[in-house]
């Protein structure tokens, strides 16, 4: 059965409130439900950003502080289960990579964003000649050079 690092609501400490939301980082199986007994709790993510100690929102105001949101993971498990094909969803993907543990995953959207990477990915503006300084020639001819160096 597949296995997913994914969020689980919780209540905040001291009680169950409203607009407080805080989650667990769980690893659970794909299939279960989101509040469900998880197989391991890895960590927690509080998404309200928080000062940190001893800045105050003056501070904030003039750019000498930042509020942050508080996300704790325990990293050598969140590694471990990833290393045995654990599937992060992708807020928690986006969140590991925040800390630094995954590389960050862009996801393009819209249709500004389809067309540039068209463009960018097939460039057809360009003579045969400057072909092979493009990213696409490039990778031709590294497979060229690696089907070579097989062959020898």
């Amino acid at each position: 059965m597949v296995l997913r690092l994914r969020l689980a609501r919780v209540s905040t400490p001291g009680g169950a409130r409203r607009h407080a939301p805080l989650y667990n980082i769980v690893l659970a199986h794909a299939r279960t439900a989101r509040d469900s007994l998880p197989l391991e709790v890895l960590g927690t993510y509080n998404p309200i950003p928080k000062l940190p100690a001893g800045y105050s929102e003056s501070d904030v105001k003039e750019g000498k502080a930042r509020k942050a949101k508080d996300i704790k993971v325990d990293v050598a498990r969140a590694k471990y289960w990833l290393g045995v094909g654990a599937q992060p969803s992708d807020t928690v993907w986006r969140l590991l990579s925040m800390i630094g543990l995954l590389e960050p995953k862009y996801l393009p959207t819209g249709p500004q964003t389809e067309k540039a990477l068209k463009a960018v990915r097939f460039p057809t503006h360009l003579p045969n000649s400057q072909a092979s300084t493009s990213r696409e020639g490039a990778v031709m001819e590294a497979i060229k050079e690696a089907a070579a160096a097989k062959q020898a």
